[in-house]
């Protein structure tokens, strides 16, 4: 039987519009807090309908420790039908984080049509 790492997908984010990408500085000073952001589509716009949608993000560090989670909900949706409601998240989150030591990030992301999607970057302490 596979198992779920099976059916994590992993590929280049310009070929691919569900590949999570990982923006931050590679060279990081220890302790002081820098932004990490993380979005989908970056040169390819991934669909954001209430059909076919990001429907979370997660980041963890080297060791698959959780850093944080970010679902979204507001996918069109509206009690007149879908894609007609006046609110539609955007799937790209920044976080602000602190790390003591090198170290691996790594991303989720679920596609609700195409599942799930990860990427990784490795972040050097100075």
């Amino acid at each position: 039987m596979p198992r779920i790492g099976d059916r994590i997908q992993e590929t280049d984010w310009k070929k691919e519009n569900p590949a999570p990408v990982i923006e931050c500085t590679e060279q990081v000073k220890v302790e002081p807090a820098f932004e990490v952001k993380v979005s989908l589509g970056k040169e390819i716009a991934h669909l954001n309908t209430t059909e076919h949608h990001i429907a979370w993000i997660s980041l963890y560090e080297k060791y698959i420790h959780a850093v944080g989670g970010y679902e979204f909900a507001a996918h069109g949706e509206s009690t007149e039908g879908p894609n007609l409601g006046s609110v539609y998240f955007h799937h790209e989150v920044t976080a602000h984080l602190k790390i003591m030591k090198t170290g691996t990030l790594h991303t989720v992301a679920y596609c609700n049509l195409h599942g799930l999607w990860e990427s990784f970057k490795d972040i050097h302490a100075v």
